[in-house]
């Protein structure tokens, strides 16, 4: 099992940067923060800007790795963001990983005035995003210029993409997805799936949900050929109406749980001092003592 912690961009730098270099002090594997211009309950708090937060993290740490949980085409598009991810990813050494989803239906949906979209066509935009980035991201120019792709959401003329990845072939995509079309975008593009179970699920409804996801997923990976022992399994510990680091032992049973469905990797909150995620860091402590 590797471990990661999701360091929410709330924090001035000062205490951001306690927190990355904490976790990478603590042995986690892999960190991240969300990619979102704002977010639910949390809207009308401090919340700083995705790759800004990630660029410095890279500069202050060393070994762990760096991610978004996660980025959407909500407000982006795959061209600049790119850009964006190949600079950090370099700047990190090699250290980044993108999660990537269809983005919700919250504030990020609407702030640029967007209409509301039907299921369908944010499935159909993701997809487009995802496979944009893979071509981008690959740094593969074409002898006649740069990269030029023309698609119902999304449009490149002659993008550059200069150099070569810091990882090859590219950065890899851990994919969030949860519907059959999604699980065949994992199948297709994802190094990893990455889920935080059903919505509104909690208690135990909410573990058998996961456990059915496993299933379709496998189903899935199956059907496209692909290797199931090719694809890492992120499980976001926080997503099913509890806080894994409210205590040791509810961390070393969702945990256990996790592994018993054949998760690879697990994903918990760095603990806030109130509100959702709210924690003691003494917890964090005790687990990170035991992990090491």
């Amino acid at each position: 099992m590797r471990y990661g912690i999701v360091i929410l961009p709330q924090y001035d730098w000062p205490e951001a940067r306690r927190r990355w270099q904490g976790a990478e002090e603590y042995g986690f594997q892999h960190a991240w923060t969300y990619d979102h211009l704002s977010w639910r309950s949390l809207a009308d708090q401090p919340w700083h800007a995705t790759i800004p937060t990630l660029t410095a993290a890279a500069a202050v740490t060393e070994r762990i790795r760096l991610g978004t949980f996660v980025a959407s085409p909500n407000f982006r598009h795959p061209v600049p963001f790119a850009k964006e991810l190949a600079t950090v990813d370099e700047i990190s050494g090699g250290r980044l990983t993108l999660g990537v989803g269809s983005g919700g239906t919250g504030f990020d949906a609407f702030v640029l005035g967007q209409e509301a979209y039907t299921p369908r066509q944010r499935h159909e935009r993701f997809a487009e995003f995802v496979t944009d980035l893979d071509v981008l991201l690959r740094h593969e120019e074409p002898a006649a210029g740069g990269i030029s792709f023309t698609g119902e959401w999304f449009t490149a003329v002659d993008a550059r993409m200069v150099g070569r990845p810091a990882q090859t072939p590219r950065l890899p995509f851990v994919i969030a997805a949860n519907g059959p079309k999604g699980l065949r975008l994992v199948a297709e593009h994802g190094a990893g799936w990455v889920t935080t179970g059903a919505d509104g699920a909690t208690g135990e409804e909410w573990w058998s949900a996961v456990g059915a996801l496993v299933h379709r997923l496998d189903d899935t990976l199956a059907s496209a050929g692909r290797d199931a022992a090719t694809v890492d399994r992120y499980l976001s510990l926080d997503s099913g109406g509890s806080y894994s680091l409210q205590s040791v032992g509810a961390f070393d049973d969702a945990v256990g749980r996790a592994a018993e469905l054949g998760f690879t990797d697990v994903i918990s909150h760095w603990p806030r001092s109130d509100g959702i995620y709210a924690g003691s860091e003494s917890v964090l402590d005790e687990v990170a003592a035991r992990l090491a």
